[in-house]
């Protein structure tokens, strides 16, 4: 081997890649604007804020940030020609933007090395679940008219026979539930108001109201469907607010950690809770 040779192929190389390197710190950059180059990352980060993590980027908008991104040099050259980087107000907005920038950041790196895990998630569900306990859910029908009277008379149309659900969509007037003959499906007697709840329990299976039950909202004839046992959601479906909200604590933790051991003569408006 001759070791002229091999030195020679060395330097060429070397020389070759001298020459490409000028080429490759040009392909990272879009454009160049009255002589300053623009550099692609900001066209990636534009593009970051505007699409979903995984999200297919679409060419054309790729090619609206390019132009947006060039654009905005072109102003910002402006801006500073004319001297609107040295005044107060410029300093003071760029302040802002330097802390909202670095707070985003640190929530971002908090939340990545403080994920909610698996167990977390399921130890949440389950007290959340026990918490709830078993109760029941009752599906009725209800059939809401303003007077007394009419309720009266609704109620001895069904003692004569006449269909619970036909007589809700004539005559009902709540607007939710009329059109399906009355129809309120599964609820926990809490979501309604306590004089409807009350008649609605006394009731068995198949029965109705033997008198008006008066709320706010006028006279109901109330229809008990069926029972069950509460139920309760299972814990994949819950899992991702589940998640979000434990997310949500173990950030607000971490502020109120940092405020008190910050040292600072200030005092907040706002206790530390």
């Amino acid at each position: 081997m001759n070791i002229h040779s091999s030195g020679l192929r060395v330097a060429v190389a070397a020389a070759a890649l001298a020459l490409l390197a000028p080429l490759a710190a040009q392909a990272q950059n879009i454009a160049v604007v009255n002589g300053k180059a623009i550099p692609k990352s900001r066209v990636d980060a534009l593009i970051k804020s505007a699409t979903k993590p995984g999200q297919p980027v679409p060419p054309e908008l790729e090619s609206r940030a390019r132009d947006v991104v060039v654009m905005q040099e072109i102003f910002a050259q402006e801006a500073e020609r004319r001297g609107l980087a040295a005044t107060p107000d410029y300093k003071a907005q760029m302040e802002l933007a330097r802390t909202r920038v670095l707070l985003d950041q640190l929530r971002a790196d908090f939340e990545k090395k403080n994920p909610v895990t698996e167990a977390e998630a399921k130890a949440e569900y389950d007290k959340v679940k026990a918490e709830a306990g078993t109760g029941m859910e009752y599906h009725a029908r209800h059939i809401l008219v303003e007077k007394e009277d009419d309720a009266k008379k609704l109620i001895a149309d069904i003692q004569k026979g006449a269909k619970f659900e036909e007589l809700a969509k004539k005559n009902s007037k709540d607007p939710g539930s009329a059109e399906n003959g009355g129809d309120l499906d599964w609820a926990n007697p809490g979501s309604y108001v306590p004089e409807f709840s009350q008649a609605m329990t006394k009731l068995k299976k198949g029965e109705v109201t033997p008198e008006p039950v008066k709320s706010q909202f006028g006279f109901h004839i109330i229809k008990l469907e069926d029972t069950r046992q509460a139920q309760f959601p299972k814990f994949e479906e819950v899992k991702p607010q589940i998640e979000q909200r434990l997310g949500q604590m173990k950030l607000q933790k971490f502020q109120e950690d940092l405020r008190a051991k910050a040292k600072t003569d200030y005092k907040f408006s706002t206790p530390q809770q």
